[in-house]
């Protein structure tokens, strides 16, 4: 039996959004736990960081033109991997355990595989316009 592939409708069909989404709630609750005087430090800076990967990934998917969804979707990857700079740094300083990292770096890695795939399949689509 053949499996039915399910059509993209809305961002959150994305697998790549679903992947950043679960990252930005981990990076949410982790970030729960920072001291106070970190809330306008490096907490903000992560939260924002996981929220701007699924926001551009949405705002890409909204766009018309494949190269307006590169444009979000590489922006969503320069987000990824800022909140990967800023994870290398929470543990360093001690903010987080080498356990909470591995988690968490792990779920960076796996959205980057899918936002890199997205990535690939909508530069073709560019491609084929040009």
């Amino acid at each position: 039996m053949q499996e039915q592939k399910t059509k993209i409708q809305n961002f959150t069909d994305l697998d790549a959004w679903k992947a950043g989404h679960a990252l930005a709630v981990s990076v949410y609750q982790l970030t729960k736990k920072f001291p106070k005087d970190e809330l306008f430090g490096i907490t903000n800076q992560m939260r924002r960081a996981a929220v701007s990967v699924t926001s551009n990934i949405a705002e890409g998917f909204s766009r018309s033109f494949p190269k307006e969804k590169t444009q979000f979707y590489s922006i969503a990857k320069g987000s990824l991997t800022e909140l990967e700079s800023q994870m290398l740094i929470s543990r360093d300083v001690g903010l987080i355990s080498a356990r909470e990292f591995s988690d968490v770096e792990q779920q960076i890695r796996q959205t980057n595989k899918l936002l890199t795939g997205l990535l690939r399949y909508t530069r073709t689509l560019h491609e084929k316009t040009v």
